[in-house]
This record gives C-alpha cells, sequence and structure tokens, in this order.
C-alpha cells in the first residue's frame, strides 16, 4: 500500500499468519497538512482474538488523531480490559517543527535514520504490553531533516542489520523493496517504510 504525498513518502506491507485468514496486526495512517500520526498494533497470540485487540487502536486513533501520543496510548489500554491485549507503537510527524515523536509498550521496534549525518536513531521501547493494567508510557520526540528515513515494524519483521537496511535504502521505496526481501513469510508481520521529503 502506497500512501505518499508531497510531505512524506509512505509504504505499508502486511501478512496474516500462515492458515489464518486475518492478521493479528493492524496499522492505522492518518495524514493532513500538519501532522502524520500512524501507528502499529500486534495482538497477543494470532487469529480473532489477538485482532480484536489490535483494531482498538485504530479505532481510537480515527476518533481522537488531534491528542498527545501519551494520551492515544492511555485511551487504547483502557479497552484492553478482558481482552488479550497488544503491543503498540504510534509515532507523529509534526511538519511545522520538523519532529518526529514515538512512544511503544511491548515489541514494536521504531528506528530513523539520516543519513546526511549517518546517525541510526532506535529509541527503546517499554516492554510488555497494553492490557488494561497501569501502564508506563515515554514519549521520546526526534527532530529530521529533508529525506530522512523511517520504519515502523511488528515483531513478525526480523532483521539481523537494520541500520545496513536503512543505510542502502536511497528512498521509503528502496527501503519498502529492501525490508521485504530479507522477511522471513508465514508469521503475522507488518512494516511501515517512510521518507520525510
Amino acid at each position: 500500500m502506497n500512501f505518499s504525498d508531497e510531505k512524506v513518502e509512505l509504504y505499508v506491507y502486511q501478512e496474516a499468519k500462515s492458515g489464518n485468514s486475518e492478521s493479528g496486526d493492524t496499522y492505522f495512517i492518518e495524514k493532513n497538512d500538519n501532522y502524520l500520526l500512524c501507528a502499529i498494533a500486534d495482538g497477543l497470540g494470532n487469529g480473532p482474538y489477538a485482532k480484536e485487540s489490535a483494531d482498538i487502536i485504530p479505532e481510537i486513533l480515527g476518533k481522537y488523531p488531534e491528542e498527545s501520543i501519551d494520551s492515544l496510548l492511555l485511551r487504547c489500554n483502557e479497552l484492553m480490559v478482558q481482552k488479550r491485549g497488544a503491543a503498540v507503537a504510534i509515532i507523529k510527524v509534526d511538519y511545522y517543527h520538523r519532529t518526529i515523536s514515538y512512544s511503544c509498550v511491548g515489541n514494536i521496534k521504531f528506528y530513523m535514520y539520516q543519513s546526511k549525518v549517518d546517525k541510526m536513531t532506535y529509541p527503546l521501547p517499554v516492554m510488555g504490553y497494553l492490557s488494561g493494567r497501569k501502564q508506563k508510557i515515554h514519549t521520546q520526540t526526534f527532530s529530521y531533516e529533508k529525506n530522512d528515513l523511517f520504519l515502523l515494524h511488528s515483531d513478525g519483521v526480523d532483521m539481523k542489520s537494520p541500520k545496513a537496511i536503512l543505510k542502502k535504502s536511497c528512498n521509503a521505496g528502496y527501503l519498502y523493496k529492501n525490508v521485504l526481501e530479507i522477511i522471513e513469510h508465514g508469521d503475522d508481520a507488518t512494516f511501515i517504510a517512510g521518507s520525510l521529503l
């Protein structure tokens, strides 16, 4: 799926675990002139119950896109009571301030690569998952430059050398192709490859 415009080049890939008709992962993307909001949620396990937990995230982000990432994660957490739960990561790009903010509970990874300075940013997520229990939320914000790349992915995407993959990708289209070439298929897997323009 291609979600590109004049401010961001964005590609999304998703597949379900072998034998399942639906993925236990879900993603969300909303863009306007001011910001990009995107997220990946990985419901615990796989199949319909995993999907039920993951689907809470696009529902909440679609209703409250203007709220802070912290607030969005806490809203999602409240709705996880008596569900399987989900690992969730949200990023928000502020075009005016040229910043990208990230917060995650669980094992969804985020990387940003700045080719001008050969710098890889990999903020550590908060361990655990959204389950309805009290959560610690830790949002981090980074500045970005034109053509910086980012990658957000669920644990179905296993990369041995993320920096090498991002470094050899000149834009989001190449990053998408390079990640697709190395992932092992057969599990729930979702990734979002982006380039900030």
